[in-house]
């Protein structure tokens, strides 16, 4: 996850999104009929301002945003609350005076950072005394609920690492039953404070002439905002056959293990059995769904336990990745200023972010690092996020971001696929002998449990929240609403009954952390389309799932180029850069996965598939 300048911790990140994509959209304060328009001249002036004093507050917001991240106090909140009130402030104050040059016959460099600076945030605040100040008070203590919550069972007080090691480990359905839902107990406290940040950046949104903070968001992606949600339900529809299938299967090997009072054949799987919190990524139940005949697989978990491994090499690793393909090692700071594991004594965020707190060299992670697969993962990713700000560090303060939202996730992701190859784990002395052709389909019936998995989860969140802002959704409807969509998109529902009070949506950090979630979806797509694109260009003849970009410069060249570019260019103009194309293709995601679904539909062919 990505915490960059104006996209930091808690009450900021809630606030102000950072500066990718652009559409015009015009504002409600627009200058009066009579006005003259003002010339390009002063547009120029304005935008040089604007950069000038938002790159000098991001630093005092960052600062106190990961002081408050790596040491949650009232001290730390009070901190980064009046910190995140001032550049919501100012942030809104210059989104509304940018609309006052749409009529402008602005160079097309300030034209399109006007723009951005009109989508810069997250959650506009109203422009009435103590409207910022408010917002900024209800986000931190809503990131501070979660990242601090607990719960009890069994006599003993567990956080949510804690819990998501027994749902990853345990095949007790009682015992997950009772974890799942004591970490949902954290939220339903949640819900009127959400309640409250979700009007406050409504009305904001409609002062800058939104229809509501779902269109604001979905405005984002140099389109409009309604050929925006149907793009994504076209990406849906390539996707959703093999998710379908996936969920086929799936369900299929729970009822063989758990029979049909805990796991039904048919219909819906119940949430709590998929070894994840959330049930967006399933790859911990593997070992239930494992092929039952099949080629040798192996456990990347015991291959790093058995290389003795500790968190520091697991990022000393990640860093190697991006140095093999000719790009420039981590600065010293990066490993003094970095928090990588749990600190003792202190309460900290431990959902794993990369930041960036200059613009320039001051790059760090914050995670609370585990010797595992995950987090193996998890740290080619977060750096992907460091690279990609380093690139981006010459381009004027409103272009230090990424093409759109989905680039900065996919980034790393990108990374990662070949991270998690036999092909690399054998390149870095992590395994002697990869496996043959026959491993091949549990190799990608792994990954498919954690990337393919994810994309009904990764649409779901937002299409969630864009019915909460336009007021489809009141608060009292919050759960159902979740619910709902949950099943028709996932085909998962709750382990039991939920309580009247139950604010689930409150229970994934990104809802009361207020970040916005499509970029995840795309950023599933993307990295299929890197990965294809990165592959041909190395000349790879082989299986596209077997394919490992580490060590090549030629790629990392082309893919260092593209990073550079920042967001100064509309993403279609970023993906041709380094892919050759113009529109965002999933079928590089088929493409990656097809011997495992002709796999998949004979293994479920006596089946009654959907739900």
């Amino acid at each position: 996850m990505l915490k960059t300048r104006l996209l930091a911790a808690g009450a900021a990140l809630a606030i102000v999104a950072g500066f990718g994509g652009v559409v015009a959209v015009a504002q409600a304060q627009t200058p009066a009929a009579a006005a003259p328009v003002p010339s390009a001249a002063e547009a120029k002036a304005f935008v040089e301002r604007a950069e000038a004093d938002l790159a000098r507050l991001s630093q005092y917001v960052n600062r106190a945003s990961w002081v408050r991240a790596t040491y949650i106090t009232e001290d730390t909140q009070w901190l980064e609350a009046k910190a995140g009130a001032e550049i919501t402030d100012l942030a809104t104050k210059l989104a509304i005076e940018a609309a006052r040059f749409d009529k402008t016959d602005a160079d097309p460099v300030t034209r399109r950072k006007l723009d951005i600076l009109k989508r810069a945030l997250v959650a506009p605040a109203p422009q009435r005394p103590g409207a910022a100040d408010e917002m900024a008070t209800i986000a931190s203590r809503l990131d501070s609920t979660y990242s601090t919550g607990k719960f009890t069972y069994n006599g003993k007080v567990l956080t949510l690492n804690d819990a998501e090691d027994i749902l990853a480990a345990s095949t007790d359905p009682a015992e997950l039953r009772a974890v799942w839902e004591g970490w949902h107990s954290i939220s339903p406290v949640m819900r009127s404070d959400y309640a409250q940040l979700v009007a406050l950046s409504n009305e904001g949104s409609v002062g800058m002439g939104y229809a509501d903070t779902g269109a604001l968001w979905r405005s984002g992606y140099d389109m409009d905002p309604d050929a925006f949600a149907l793009e994504t339900d076209r990406l849906w529809k390539q996707l959703e056959p093999f998710y379908k299938n996936l969920h086929c299967y799936v369900r299929m090997r729970l009822n063989e293990r758990y029979g049909d009072a805990v796991q039904p054949r048919t219909g819906p799987i119940r949430a709590d059995l998929l070894g994840n919190m959330w049930a967006q990524q399933w790859g911990n139940i593997y070992p239930i769904v494992a092929p039952k005949t099949s080629g040798p697989s192996y456990n990347l978990d015991q291959l790093l336990v058995d290389a003795k491994y500790d968190p520091l090499k697991m990022v000393k690793t990640g860093e190697a990745f991006y140095v093999s393909m000719g790009l420039a090692p981590l600065p010293d700071t990066f490993w003094t200023r970095s928090q990588i594991t749990r600190p003792e004594g202190r309460e900290v965020v431990c959902h794993a972010s990369a930041w960036d707190l200059d613009d320039a060299d001051d790059l760090r992670i914050k995670m609370c690092t585990k010797v595992n697969a995950e987090d193996f993962y998890t740290v080619h990713h977060e750096l992907g996020h460091n690279y990609y700000q380093r690139a981006y560090k010459a381009q004027p303060f409103i272009f230090k971001n990424g093409a759109n939202d989905g680039f900065h996730e996919a980034i790393g992701d990108f990374i990662g696929l070949s991270a998690l190859t036999p092909t690399y784990l054998q390149q870095i002395g992590l395994m002697q002998t990869a496996p043959g052709e026959e491993g091949d389909i549990p190799f990608l019936l792994n990954m498919a449990l954690n990337k393919i998995a994810f994309m009904p989860f990764g649409l779901l969140v937002d299409r969630w929240r864009w019915e909460v802002f336009s007021g489809k959704l009141s608060p009292e409807q919050y759960n159902d609403g979740w619910w709902k969509l949950r099943t028709q998109y996932q085909g998962i529902v709750p382990p039991g009954p939920r309580p009247a009070d139950a604010f689930d949506p409150g229970a994934k950090y990104h809802v009361p952390g207020n970040v916005p979630y499509t970029r995840y979806f795309l950023a599933h797509v993307y990295q299929f389309q890197f990965h294809r694109a990165a592959c041909l260009q190395a000349g790879w003849k082989g299986p596209l799932h077997r394919c490992s970009i580490y060590g090549n410069k030629d790629v990392g060249a082309k893919f260092n180029a593209m990073m550079e570019m920042g967001a100064s260019r509309p993403w279609p103009e970023a993906l041709a850069a380094f892919t050759g194309e113009t529109r965002t293709d999933a079928t590089a995601v088929a493409d990656y996965f097809k011997p495992l679904n002709i796999w998949l539909t004979k293994q479920t062919k006596k089946e009654k598939c959907g739900w």
